[in-house]
C-alpha cells in the first residue's frame, strides 16, 4: 500500500473544510493527498449518456476545486482523483482502509446539536479498518492556528481499562507534527461499593482516584518516553465519559477518540462516547479503531 491520506469530495463547504484538514496533515506527513468523490446513481446500459456525461462533468469539476484548493494552500503537494460509482459509504469505507487517514466533511446544527453525520459519515467510521476524521466547515476555521498565534491543544480520551496503542499513537503523531500540546483526559467513577464508605470516609475516594491516576501515567509514559517534543498534560476526572471529553475539547484543535474493533459495519457499534463525540463535539474528530 502507497502511505497517503485520502478525503472525500462533495462540493460541499463542509467538503471544502475537509480538503483544508487533509491537505494539511498530507503536508505535515510528507505523503500525497487522494481525492475521492463518490456518485452513488449507478452507471449502466439504462442510465441517459446527457445525464451520464453532467455527472462525469461535475464529478471532474468538483475534484479539480479540490485540487486547486489543496493546492492553494501547500504548493508541491502530490495529489490524485478517484470517482467512483455506488454507495457512498461503501466506496468511501475501501479508501479509507487503503489510507493513512480518511477525512470527510459533516455538517453542523449549531454548538448544541453538533455533527448531522449523515448516511456516509457514520457508516465509515464505524467500519473503517484506519483511523476517520470528521470536520465541520466551522470548527475548521475556529480551530485553525491563527498567523503568529500558538497551535490549539489536541485532547486524547483515553479509557486505561483497555489497551489502545494505535490510539495514543495516533495522537501524539498529531501534536508531534503540529507542535500542539496535547492533553490526555481519562474519565472515571466511583464504584457504587464504596459510595457509603467514601462518605464516611473521604480518603477512600482520593485513593482511589490516585490509583487511576497512576494507572494513566503508567499508560502514557512510554509515550512520553518516545515523543520527548510533544508537551503533554495528564488529567483524571470524576464523571460521565462523554461529557468530560465533551467539555475538555471546547476550543481544541482535534479531539481524538477510541473505537474497539468489532469487525461490523454497524453505526449503534461506535460506543456512546464515540457517538456523542461525533454528534456533538466543535472541534474536528479523529476516531481511531483498535483492538
Amino acid at each position: 500500500m502507497t502511505r497517503h491520506a485520502a478525503v472525500g469530495v462533495d462540493g460541499s463547504a463542509e467538503s471544502a473544510a475537509a480538503v483544508d484538514w487533509a491537505a494539511r496533515e498530507a503536508w505535515l506527513r510528507e505523503i500525497p493527498l487522494l481525492l475521492v468523490h463518490v456518485t452513488e446513481t449507478p452507471a449502466g446500459p439504462e442510465t441517459p449518456v446527457d445525464f451520464a456525461r453532467a455527472q462525469r462533468d461535475r464529478a471532474e469539476h468538483v475534484l479539480r476545486d479540490a485540487a486547486d484548493r489543496a493546492l492553494g494552500r501547500h504548493p508541491g503537494l502530490e495529489i490524485t482523483t478517484r470517482t467512483a460509482q455506488g454507495r457512498a459509504a461503501e466506496a468511501l469505507t475501501a479508501a479509507a482502509d487503503d489510507a493513512e487517514v480518511m477525512v470527510l466533511g459533516s455538517r453542523g446544527l449549531g454548538r448544541a446539536a453538533g455533527f448531522l453525520t449523515g448516511s456516509a459519515s457514520l457508516p465509515v467510521v464505524a467500519a473503517s479498518r484506519r483511523p476517520v476524521v470528521l470536520v465541520r466547515a466551522r470548527s475548521a476555521a475556529e480551530t485553525a492556528p491563527q498567523p503568529g498565534g500558538t497551535e490549539p491543544d489536541i485532547v486524547l480520551g483515553l479509557d486505561i481499562r483497555h489497551p489502545c496503542d494505535p490510539l495514543i499513537a495516533f495522537a501524539f503523531g498529531a501534536s508531534s507534527r503540529t507542535g500542539a500540546r496535547l492533553r490526555v483526559v481519562h474519565s472515571w467513577s466511583q464504584p457504587a461499593a464504596y459510595g457509603y464508605a467514601a462518605i464516611t470516609d473521604p480518603g477512600i475516594g482520593i485513593e482511589l482516584e490516585q490509583r487511576v491516576a497512576e494507572g494513566l501515567a503508567d499508560m502514557v509514559g512510554p509515550w512520553r518516553s518516545r515523543f520527548t517534543e510533544v508537551a503533554v498534560t495528564e488529567s483524571v476526572v470524576n464523571g460521565p465519559p462523554a461529557a468530560e471529553l465533551l467539555h475538555a475539547s471546547r476550543g481544541a484543535a482535534l479531539l481524538v477518540v477510541g473505537r474497539r474493533d468489532r469487525a461490523t459495519s454497524s453505526a449503534s457499534h461506535l460506543g456512546h462516547v464515540a457517538q456523542a463525540a461525533l454528534h456533538h463535539c466543535d472541534a474536528p474528530v479523529a476516531v481511531v479503531p483498535h483492538e
